[in-house]
């Protein structure tokens, strides 16, 4: 059925998902005057980001509507709530994989009737989708996948499980011979699960076809990235991001098509000059808190007050991407090394010690000639909020100026943001001026 306007009405779908309408429609009325606002208004986009607009554009249609026509064909959704649940044994099970961490300030109170207010809103908005009734992702789901990667979501992963259908992976706190040991063995147990629970067997075979198709997603972002290491960058930040973020809904194929043409978009860009801000705009690293759609906030009041973000060391950005999975195991054993190997690989707060996540900064910081790092944890989010300390004695130790910001998803400190990132980035100028003196006075 269509509307007046030409618009697909789904309204009989969202029904059958169990969604609360009216509330559905307030959500999405926020976001379709938050989209225009924060991306539509920017010069000189990349003509490739047409397919993401419009993907934004019918976010709670065409989509939900492919989930559910692969579940009437007997498929399976699984949602992901970290980027540690490997996604290529889900996709061998022949189910969809979504990482459906929540992402919006409208779904958080709705959490807080069960938990905590004082844990952080990633958590509490991803629950609150759930218990809004407000997302036809969650709903479309068969079960959901959570870890163990902070106190918080161990306890609130125990509670969702009381209204929807949960799993939990054990992360290991060490990446110790023991920790690996533990973590080869989860792998072992959800492929298990995965295969009681969608009555398809995980063949070596499947396998390996799954783990080659997301190390092309991997490769594919990594080639796209990797443009913004020219000056001026070719992309915003903003935009860089939203790609990441869809990355983790899309249908994966026709995903990595729309990026491969983007990436060579790009390309073209760098090699013709063209960029999206002035070739002396200060050059933005943001460290730390996953960053999920539609949370922008940050994005949007740096590139707002004159600077570009050319990378994310984040769980939408370069955790998610950098590292790909061995493709030449032949065996079940040798596949869940071969997992386990890639996913320990990533550099998160929560293991102890966790050294490696500041070498990945002060290279990112190189490879991408940063001005200044901005290094951002969500409120309450402990384990990213007390490695700030380290990681920003690293980077000064390397003359790079630093910002700690602590947020939420509620737009109230975006005056306070802004007036700290504008000084900021006075801190960054008076730096360049200095070193330039310096240079000129050698």
């Amino acid at each position: 059925m269509t509307t007046k306007d030409g618009k697909v009405d789904y309204t009989e779908m969202w029904e059958r998902l169990g969604l609360d309408l009216d509330l559905h429609q307030q959500l999405m009325d926020a976001l379709g005057q938050l989209y225009p606002a924060f991306y539509l208004r920017q010069d000189n986009r990349p003509a490739g980001m047409a397919y993401f607009d419009e993907w934004v554009g019918d976010v709670h249609g065409f989509r939900p509507k492919e989930l559910l026509e692969h579940k009437d064909r007997g498929g399976k959704v699984v949602g992901c709530y970290c980027v540690f649940v490997p996604l290529e044994l889900i996709r061998a099970a022949d189910a969809i994989p979504l990482v459906l961490c929540g992402g919006a300030d409208f779904s958080v109170s709705y959490a807080e009737t069960l938990l905590p207010a004082n844990i952080c809103p990633l958590i509490k908005s991803s629950v609150g989708f759930k218990l809004g009734r407000l997302c036809p992702y969650i709903q479309s789901t068969d079960f959901l996948v959570g870890e163990t990667t902070c106190d918080a979501k161990k306890k609130a992963w125990e509670i969702f499980g009381e209204i929807h259908p949960f799993y939990v992976m054990d992360l290991p706190q060490k990446k110790s011979p023991k920790g690996r040991e533990l973590w080869k063995e989860e792998i072992r147990i959800f492929w298990r699960h995965l295969e009681e629970v969608s009555g398809n067997t995980i063949t070596p075979a499947k396998l390996r076809e799954s783990i080659h198709l997301m190390n092309e997603k991997r490769r594919i972002l990594q080639r796209l990235h990797a443009t913004r290491k020219a000056s001026p960058s070719p992309i915003s930040g903003k935009d860089a991001l939203l790609v990441n973020q869809l990355a983790l809904f899309d249908d994966i194929r026709r995903f990595n098509g729309a990026a491969t043409r983007l990436a060579e978009e790009l390309e073209q860009r760098v090699e013709r000059g063209v960029g999206v801000s002035p070739a002396n705009a200060p050059r933005i690293l943001i460290a730390g808190s996953p960053m999920v759609i539609p949370n922008w906030k940050l994005h949007h009041l740096i590139e707002s007050s004159g600077a570009v973000v050319v990378i994310e060391e984040a769980c939408v950005g370069t955790r998610f991407y950098e590292t790909l999975v061995a493709e030449d195991g032949e065996t079940p054993e040798a596949l869940v090394d071969a997992l386990a190997d890639r996913y320990l690989q990533i550099n998160c707060a929560c293991f102890t010690p966790n050294n490696e996540r500041v070498d990945d900064i002060l290279r990112l910081s190189r490879e991408y000639r940063v001005d200044g790092v901005v290094l951002y944890s969500l409120m309450f989010c402990q384990p990213f909020a007390v490695e700030h300390r380290k990681i920003e004695k690293a980077l000064r130790a390397e003359g790079i100026p630093v910002l700690q910001v602590e947020t939420d998803y509620s737009q109230g400190d975006a005056l306070q943001l802004l007036t700290r990132i504008e000084a900021f980035l006075e801190e960054i100028e008076g730096v360049a001026a200095s070193q330039g003196a310096a240079g000129g006075a050698a």
